[in-house]
């Protein structure tokens, strides 16, 4: 369940890698970023370029724009015809990916070592050359309608947690879905897109991760090359749109085809970007809470709800630290047959009322933390996620450096934290209840798996 739960909550629940040794860093004159992350491991190189827009810097009537527009960047430039891009990616042995988040908008290449500057000189170009076609934009207007029919309404987890997100957040704009909803996706200009192309889209407002058998000089050399010469773009000033507080629980009912009930519970929560520095322990706290609920079959929801009273069929619960506006903790759950979603509510509650009353064994607390670790040394063996990591981190407008504090930080972690953020912050008045209310299957499509992932 977990590893399901933490792909649809997003990517900000990976575990960051620790990246200390060999990074350097870069700024080009036009304020292009650029981080170089030496590993010699294997041959290859990965490139990212990371821009800070995504889905949470959107308005209603263009939300989902952020998405269709990486889309759009796979279409064609003032040097390259539609889908050449991913063409000449492939005749050099390359792949490729780009994603869409709340808080950017990323573009990836793994390719072998001697092949970096192909990937620039193509990302160089579509930075700032972008060609939006009208034809081209009514086709992919028509491919992201599909998408979110497929992945969101037709997927009554997905449509649950959409409908779950806009009643947690009020003017957050975390309030909005990644993809849009469908009237906006509907409605898109090219102008539209144009506009927010030539706003954010600026090496001003990118930073260019490379990860792998590479040599940091030679990497910002071809960089001043490529990139260099691109201009700087005047970036919109983003307003800080706080959530509002929230003073009473919120319950909704979400209706829709379904085999199975479902439901999930939010509590508001600070993240390390948001919460005081007086308090930067907190999110730390947060994150043991969420391993000792579920982190393993031998966390709790397992343990006590799974095949201890046997009333959840599966249970997760998750929580990222690594945002740029403050977040929820969550905790979501399919009831076992037979039983009722308010039975496992109360179970749910039971289950944290224990936390709050009483501390977590040093034991339990010393077993999540060697998780956490041996997640972290795991990943620190992909030169993909150390890049990823590093790009994430400085896109939603924290240090990179944070992710070689990330053990140190959750190691230092007491029981007492763990009981004082459950306290403090899973209270009913920070509380946000959905159900789904599984309705009669009519024949429909399969559904695709959530997630925001597109191979071009």
């Amino acid at each position: 369940m977990l590893n399901k739960f933490k792909t649809l909550i997003g990517l900000a629940l990976l575990l960051p890698v620790i990246a200390t040794a060999n990074v350097t860093e870069f700024k080009l004159d036009n304020g292009l970023k650029l981080i170089v992350k030496e590993d010699h491991r294997a041959p290859i190189v990965v490139s990212q370029v990371w821009y800070k827009v995504g889905s949470s810097y959107e308005y209603n009537g263009i939300t989902g724009i952020s998405h269709i527009l990486e889309h759009m960047m796979f279409k064609g430039t003032k040097n390259l015809k539609p889908k050449e891009f991913s063409q000449i990616i492939a005749a050099n042995g390359g792949r490729q990916n780009a994603f869409t988040g709340r808080d950017y908008t990323a573009y990836f290449q793994t390719m072998e070592k001697d092949r970096l500057e192909v990937s620039f000189r193509l990302e160089a170009e579509r930075m700032r050359n972008l060609v939006l076609n009208e034809d081209e934009l009514v086709k992919e207007k028509e491919v992201v309608a599909e998408e979110r029919r497929l992945r969101t309404d037709d997927n009554p987890q997905s449509l649950l947690r959409e409908a779950f997100n806009a009643a947690a957040f009020v003017n957050s704009p975390y309030h909005h879905p990644i993809i849009g909803w469908m009237s906006d996706i509907e409605h898109y200009t090219v102008e539209d897109l144009s506009q927010w192309y030539q706003k954010w889209y600026a090496p001003n407002n990118a930073t260019v991760v490379v990860a792998g058998a590479v040599d940091p000089e030679a990497v910002y050399q071809l960089a001043k090359k490529y990139f260099g010469p691109l201009k700087p773009e005047t970036i919109a000033i983003v307003k800080p749109q706080i959530e509002i507080e929230q003073r009473g629980k919120r319950t909704i009912e979400v209706k829709a085809p379904a085999e199975l009930p479902y439901f999930m519970m939010g509590w508001k929560v600070p993240v390390v970007k948001t919460v005081g520095q007086e308090y930067a322990w907190e999110p730390y706290a947060l994150e043991m809470l969420a391993g000792i609920l579920d982190g393993s079959n031998s966390a709790r929801f397992a343990r006590e709800l799974v095949r201890g009273e046997e009333i959840a069929a599966s249970m997760g619960a998750g929580y990222g630290l690594f945002s740029r506006l403050a977040d929820l903790f969550i905790v979501a759950g399919t009831p076992a047959k037979g039983k009722t979603i308010d039975a496992l509510q109360q179970a749910v509650m039971a289950q944290l009322e224990k936390v709050k009353m009483e501390l977590v064994s040093e034991q339990e607390l010393n077993r999540i933390k060697t998780q956490v670790v041996a997640n972290a040394v795991y990943e620190r063996d992909s030169v993909f996620y150390q890049a990823m990591q590093i790009g994430m981190l400085e896109t939603v407008g924290l240090d990179w450096r944070l992710s070689d504090a990330y053990v140190e930080n959750v190691q230092a972690v007491t029981a007492e934290q763990v009981m004082a953020v459950a306290k403090k912050y899973l209270i009913d008045d920070g509380l946000t209840i959905a159900e789904l209310i599984p309705m009669p299957l009519e024949a429909k499509q399969p559904a695709m798996p959530a997630g925001d992932h597109h191979a071009h």
